[in-house]
């Protein structure tokens, strides 16, 4: 993989850059963590060379001055809100953050259940995490947040929050997704702190957008492209360039809070520290680009990406026209159609050539490889055989898989389990390869290219089978699908 991104650097620079705001205040800064504390695949593909695990492991660098507080909405545990990216809910995904956590070293303090109006889940999953010996502290819905000031930092609005008892330093106030009420919390936090005398700090950790690259560059248009459903607009911090004559970028919900916060950091401490939402934040990313070239390209993809999994998702009824067209909008402002991406067109020509669906990928030194639907083989799982067979060097008419070894598994999928589609998905091939690695080279060396997929663009002239997604997407293949069904069956 091309690198344009210096991640040493950004784990060193980051760290140093915390460590630093904690000692602005009284060794006291809770740090609202937005976006994935780990598993950041959409910022390891448009700053190639950052690791999806980057800010987790920068953490642990401050391990032993850093603790953990996983924040949950009660309203959230009420409507059992799925994660999309896991596909399961957030109080389910509250226990794995937490494990996740202590077994990397770090110290999860607590959980917060937030916006309580006496939801009768909430109070179940509070008793769960109680018997599991987990720390439980609830805050309360305040009537006319954010803009009542008057009751929101009073004994009757923050101080009617349960008071989190934290030990270190550094608290990390992270949450399953956006919503949760993370701000919120921190902000109670510094109610309570400075009742009991401590001048305790606040500060913003988020990824995206970079605030010291250009408004429309396109790692920043890739950040809009990405919360196209939430309606984000990356905007210029007016605040910021005011104060200090500076152009920085920030996104329009930060703006638009910002004289509420800067009104409740008055109320609460006497001074609000900040003149900005830019002085807020602490991230280093924007330092440790080391090729804009390769980031931009690697952005522009992503924005053709979330535009074809909005018009997917417009087909099987998952997305709104409205982000299909907001990322129309962002593609312009980039200067880029689905044309930049070759491998749309590769795909594309195949499947008009042969009259069947049909793949194409590209490997990272630009050769470009095709599948074709056979009697044997869906155009994903041929494609897969081809890039792995021109990776090891194997001439195309050598079957790394012998075709009597395919037919059990054909027979098993039609007459035992019911399928109407004899021919095999992506994990399928990808098993009957691994069986016959056992007694042939050929087949165990297409099995050792496997990691070098990683990284790739793929495409497919349709919407493929959810089990071929999930493989692709454990390969790390950047996919893509035309939003066309194979067939016109409406439940597929």
């Amino acid at each position: 993989m091309k690198i344009g991104f210096d991640n040493e650097k950004y784990l060193s620079m980051q760290s140093a850059h915390i460590a630093e705001r904690i000692n602005q205040f009284d060794n006291k800064l809770y740090l609202e963590f937005g976006g994935k504390l780990f598993d950041d695949y959409h910022a390891s593909r448009v700053l190639p060379g950052f690791a999806p695990d980057s800010k987790l492991r920068m953490l642990m660098q401050l391990a032993d001055q850093a603790e953990i507080v996983i924040v949950i909405s009660a309203k959230d545990i009420e409507k059992n809100k799925v994660r999309g990216d896991l596909g399961i809910t957030y109080d389910s995904d509250v226990l794995r953050l937490r494990e996740v956590f202590q077994e990397k070293g770090l110290y999860v303090g607590s959980v917060v259940i937030t916006q309580f109006s006496g939801q009768n889940s909430a109070t179940l999953f509070k008793s769960r995490l109680e018997k599991l010996g987990v720390k439980v502290y609830v805050h309360y819905n305040i009537e006319g947040y954010p803009s009542n000031l008057q009751l929101i930092v009073s004994d009757e609005g923050y101080g009617r929050n349960d008071y989190i008892e934290t030990t270190r330093p550094l608290v990390v106030i992270t949450a399953p997704g956006p919503g949760s009420g993370k701000m919120a919390t921190c902000l109670s936090q510094l109610y309570h702190e400075h009742k009991r005398g401590v001048r305790a700090g606040y500060a913003k950790f988020e990824t995206f957008p970079i605030w010291n690259i250009p408004l429309k560059h396109p790692v920043n248009l890739a950040y809009e492209a990405a919360t196209a459903d939430l309606n984000d607009v990356n905007m210029i911090d007016p605040f910021h360039l005011e104060a200090y004559g500076e152009t920085t970028v920030n996104y329009n919900r930060d703006v638009e809070i910002f004289p509420v916060l800067n009104a409740m950091f008055e109320r609460i401490c006497g001074e609000s520290p900040y003149k900005s939402p830019t002085d807020m934040g602490v991230n280093m990313a924007g330092n440790c680009i080391i090729d804009d070239s390769i980031c931009r390209e690697a952005s522009n993809q992503e924005i053709i990406r979330r535009y074809y999994q909005a018009l997917d998702g417009l087909l099987d009824g998952t997305r709104l026209e409205e982000e299909a067209y907001k990322i129309e909008l962002i593609m312009e402002q980039a200067h880029i159609s689905p044309k930049n991406r070759t491998v749309i067109a590769a795909a594309l020509d195949t499947a008009k050539e042969t009259g069947f669906p049909a793949a194409a990928l590209e490997l990272e030194d630009g050769r470009m490889i095709t599948g074709k639907t056979s009697d044997l083989l869906g155009a994903s799982a041929a494609l897969l055989l081809n890039a792995l067979k021109e990776l090891g060097g194997i001439p195309h008419d050598v079957h790394v898989i012998a075709p009597e070894a395919i037919e059990p598994i054909q027979r098993l999928k039609t007459s035992y389990l019911g399928s109407s589609n004899p021919r095999l998905h992506t994990d399928e091939v990808l098993i009957a390869l691994s069986m016959s690695a056992v007694s042939s080279k050929e087949a165990q060396t297409a099995l050792a290219q496997l990691p070098k997929l990683a990284h790739c663009q793929a495409h497919a002239s349709v919407m493929l089978s959810q089990v071929d997604l999930r493989t692709f997407k454990k390969l790390s293949v950047q996919l893509t699908c035309e939003p066309v069904y194979e067939n016109k069956r409406i439940f597929n």
